[in-house]
């Protein structure tokens, strides 16, 4: 027998949203912008007054000579006074040698370096007696080497830094150097030529150390290129869980005004974020590919195009797989949560745009866990730094492992528990909704 009963038809009764129901999504939006305000504006409006622990080398190459019959070591004296002088709360200052300096700029661990070449003094020295006996001299020379592989405001901060150092040290030996040549030549009065030499002696010469090559956006490539893998990841696992669950039966799928549902299949939490999971894996590597593809039609500067691949791969799979175990954990929540984790505090933490150095604290010592900056350090070390590990690489390599092991625990532990307490996921109530395309 058919039953030709008609099915129970939605009600149109009105119903009112209850005030908590309000109260909710605005407390939420403005939480966020709160967040966002605090984050975003607050690390970019005066870099330099957070300035702390800046990483500079200081070498001091002088081997000394003699001035006015004593033996000088003016490279030392230089030494002491930056390093009394410059604040010791802002800038780390690290006396080093010649070698470990190259060394340090190479992996990015210090923004610049400051280089007394080892004839300075004699150059001084010979510069005075100029002023008294005339010849051909050269002005004695302090290098600034930035590097702008490790960013571009942090090299803009390092020559600032320099300018201000090097001007109190070029006035300094100046009123020395005059002062000398003054009681070398007596009642004989100094030429105005030779009164404006010996006031800024030295010669300030910035360089950049190992500069960037075309096709970088001034540095700026490595930040936005680990913007595009964290978006893919974060979006690309919204969309796997919409689309996958809308496959399910568990959410209706919605285009534009019309909408379709679908039967709840029998599958557990589990089997689902195992296919969410799956789907993801799949994507990751297309997802590399293609951005290395447009990398590469731009002319971007892709010095280790595999590693780069393999490296995005791992990236796109970590953010992807922890951002669907955190839906799978917490539901709805689980946007906001991967909102706030990967984007909200994964900017301002990840060093891409100003340094850490020149962040308020606790936004560098959030970068510590935060998952762009780890990201941001690998591609930084693929990009720029030929792939070193002590550049960034090895620590970002990590990093993302460990995140990927995190999400895989959180997944698991989350979905089981959730199925051995029989806490089952509804699929749609045909009954209550119209299945048909476009009602």
């Amino acid at each position: 027998m058919t039953d030709h009963t008609a099915p129970p038809q939605p009600s149109h009764r009105r119903r009112t949203m209850p005030l908590r129901e309000w109260l909710a999504p605005i407390t939420l939006v403005t939480v966020l912008a709160a967040l966002l305000g605090t984050m975003y504006l607050g690390y970019t409006a005066d870099p330099e007054k957070h300035l702390h622990d800046f990483p500079i080398a200081l070498v001091n190459q002088d081997v000394g000579d003699t001035i006015a019959g004593a033996p000088t070591n003016l490279g030392d004296q230089i030494d002491a006074a930056l390093r009394a002088n410059i604040p010791a709360d802002k800038i780390d200052l690290r006396p080093v040698g010649m070698n470990e300096a190259q060394r340090q700029l190479r992996n990015g661990e210090v923004y610049g370096a400051l280089v007394i070449p080892g004839d300075f003094t004699k150059r001084v020295a010979i510069l005075g007696a100029a002023a008294v006996v005339p010849g051909e001299v050269e002005q004695p020379i302090i290098s600034v080497l930035t590097n702008p592989r490790a960013g571009t405001l942090a090299a803009q901060i390092m020559q600032t830094v320099a300018d201000q150092a090097m001007t109190q040290v070029n006035a300094t030996v100046g009123t020395q150097l005059t002062d000398q040549v003054r009681a070398a030549l007596g009642d004989t009065p100094i030429s105005g030529a030779a009164q404006r030499q010996l006031a800024t002696p030295i010669d300030i010469v910035v360089t950049a150390h190992h500069p960037l090559p075309d096709g970088t956006g001034q540095g700026l490539a490595a930040f936005f290129y680990t913007l595009v893998l964290l978006i893919v990841g974060f979006s690309g696992a919204m969309m796997i869980n919409s689309l996958v669950d809308a496959s399910l039966g568990f959410v209706p799928a919605e285009y534009g005004p019309w909408h379709k549902n679908t039967a709840r299949a029998p599958i557990s939490r589990w089997h689902t974020l195992l296919i969410k999971w799956g789907i993801a894996a799949i994507s990751a590597p297309l997802a590399s590919a293609v951005f290395l593809g447009v990398g590469a039609l731009l002319d971007m500067s892709l010095e280790r195009p595999l590693l780069l691949f393999l490296y995005g791969t791992l990236a796109i799979t970590a953010i992807a797989v922890t951002g669907l175990s955190v839906m799978a954990a917490f539901g709805t929540a689980g946007l906001m949560i991967n909102l706030v984790v990967f984007v909200v505090l994964g900017i301002p933490s990840s060093s891409g745009t100003i340094p850490l150095e020149a962040t308020p604290r606790w936004i560098a010592d959030m970068a510590a866990v935060e998952p762009m900056h780890q990201i941001y350090l690998a591609v930084r070390a693929i990009l720029f730094f030929d792939g070193h590990t002590e550049a960034g690489l090895g620590r970002g390599l990590a990093m993302t492992l460990a995140g990927l092991a995190v999400g895989v625990f959180l997944g698991a532990v989350a979905t089981h528990i959730y199925d051995r307490r029989g806490l089952y996921r509804l699929g749609i109530d045909h009954r209550l909704t119209t299945p048909v395309e476009g009602h």
